[in-house]
């Protein structure tokens, strides 16, 4: 007696892209915590500032960007969305005042996709039977109605992201040494943006290596930036 072969649908086998405005939102803002917090806390220790200056400097870093991080992921998903629910409106117009031009549109999708025509009419038909908006924004507009933008959410996110990462450089100066400020800084820094470029590869199905490197030169260069400045400013000013 044959058996029907089971389908798996394992977690692996869920789309990445799914997870993905969530996942943008606080990578970045746990990447551009470490970054931009480090290299402003060893743009200061360069110049020669106490530990107390470096410290303040971090701390308002921190919650400068947060903040910043959050009003601005609010306002670009918020006009991601604007235009998602303007594109919707829109398509749910024709759909009401042309609904048969609508229809031969959709078919005509399918056809350019490689369904016969007769076919791909019948397609259309038995997916708009079903839901009519729902197949024209899919097919149409390319949007899911189960991932539209979620401004709070990226806000929240990107500020809760930036926050907690933002301690690890502070920590860092914290345990550190004096004489040994600026390279405990840099190394645990620049660790945890490798193994966040790591992370953020594997949640997204980038190769890991590449996504580490990338994140850790670019913060190792901004880093080494900063320092230089703060070494000229320093040195200019006493």
């Amino acid at each position: 007696m044959k058996t029907k072969p089971v389908i798996r649908m394992d977690n692996e086998e869920m789309h990445l892209s799914g997870r993905a405005g969530w996942l943008r939102a606080a990578v970045l803002g746990s990447d551009d915590a470490i970054v931009s917090t480090a290299s402003l806390m060893i743009g200061v220790a360069a110049s020669s500032a106490s530990q107390g200056a470096i410290l303040v400097a971090g701390v308002a870093g921190l919650v400068a960007g947060a903040m910043s991080m959050a009003v601005g992921e609010y306002v670009s998903v918020s006009s991601q969305r604007d235009a998602e629910w303007a594109d919707i409106q829109r398509e749910m117009r024709e759909l009401t005042e042309q609904p048969k031009a609508e229809l031969e549109e959709l078919a005509m999708i399918y056809v350019k996709r490689g369904i016969e025509k007769d076919l791909a009419i019948k397609v259309a038909e038995q997916l708009s039977a079903h839901d009519r908006l729902g197949a024209h924004l899919r097919d149409e507009l390319r949007i899911d109605q189960t991932s539209l933008a979620r401004p709070m959410q990226a806000a929240w996110i990107s500020a809760a992201s930036f926050a907690s990462f933002a301690v690890i450089p502070i920590v860092a100066l914290v345990v550190a040494s004096e004489s040994l400020r600026i390279p405990v800084i840099a190394a645990l820094s620049l660790v945890s943006l490798a193994a966040l470029g790591a992370f953020g590869g594997h949640l997204g199905g980038a190769p890991l290596g590449r996504a580490s490197l990338r994140v850790t030169l670019g913060g190792a260069l901004a880093m080494a930036v900063t320092a230089v400045i703060g070494r000229i400013l320093g040195v200019s000013i006493m």
